[in-house]
C-alpha cells in the first residue's frame, strides 16, 4: 500500500511519518500533484497557521488536488481544519471538503486547548471500535463546530467536532501520532479502509 503524506509548510509531518513507519508503513513525503493522485492512501497532517497553509497549497496548486482526491483522505489537526470551508484564524477561505466553520475558542478561557481528554464517539468509520474511554492529545485554539459531518465529538469550553467524514474524506482533531495506542487504533483503522 502506498501512502502519501502531503507536504506543505506545516510542523508536525514527520512525527506523523515516524508513527505510519512504527505501523510498517514508509509513506512518501510529497508536494507534488501526480504523487499524492497516485497514491492508495493520502494523510493531510500538520500544525500551524490556516491563512499561510491555504496560501502554500494554492500557489502549489494542491488546493484543488486534495478536493478532487478519490482515494481514502485523512486530515489531522489542522489538516481538519483546512478541509473546512473557513477558519477564522487568518479570515481564511479553506478547501470547503466539508460545509463547516471553524471558529476560535472564547479568549476569555485558557486556550490553546492543549493536552490529554477523551472523545465521544457517534458514528462513522475512522473511530469504530475505540474503547469507550479513550483519551487523545489535542493542542489547538481553533475548533470545527458540530456538524452533519460529526462522527467524534469532545467539550472543551464548548461541544465541537473531534471526527469527520464525508464520502472518501476522513478528518480528526487531536494528533494521533502523540495520542499512543488509541491514535495508532485510529491510524491503523484509516489504513484498513
Amino acid at each position: 500500500m502506498s501512502v502519501a503524506v502531503i507536504k506543505y509548510n506545516a510542523g508536525n509531518i514527520y512525527s506523523v511519518i515516524y508513527a505510519l513507519q512504527r505501523l510498517g508503513i514508509e509513506p512518501l513525503l510529497t508536494d507534488t500533484p501526480e504523487e499524492i493522485r497516485q497514491a492508495d492512501k493520502v494523510i493531510f497532517p500538520g500544525q500551524g497557521e490556516a491563512s499561510s497553509a491555504m496560501r502554500y497549497l494554492r500557489d502549489k496548486g494542491l488546493d484543488e488536488v486534495i478536493k478532487n482526491l478519490t482515494q481514502p483522505v485523512l486530515g489531522i489537526c489542522v489538516g481538519l481544519q483546512l478541509m473546512c470551508r473557513y477558519s477564522e484564524e487568518g479570515d481564511a477561505e479553506c478547501l470547503g471538503i466539508f460545509d463547516v466553520d471553524v471558529k476560535r475558542f472564547p479568549p476569555n478561557q485558557k486556550v490553546p486547548h492543549m493536552g490529554w481528554n477523551d472523545v465521544k464517539v457517534d458514528g462513522g468509520t475512522l473511530c469504530q471500535g475505540l474503547r469507550s474511554d479513550a483519551y487523545l492529545y489535542y493542542v489547538h485554539s481553533y475548533y470545527a463546530e458540530l456538524s452533519e459531518f460529526t462522527t467524534a465529538t469532545n467539550e472543551y469550553i464548548l461541544p465541537y467536532s473531534v471526527a469527520l467524514e464525508k464520502d472518501n474524506f476522513y478528518a480528526i482533531q487531536p494528533h494521533l501520532e502523540k495520542s499512543g495506542k488509541d491514535g495508532e487504533f485510529i491510524l491503523k483503522n484509516f489504513l484498513a479502509l
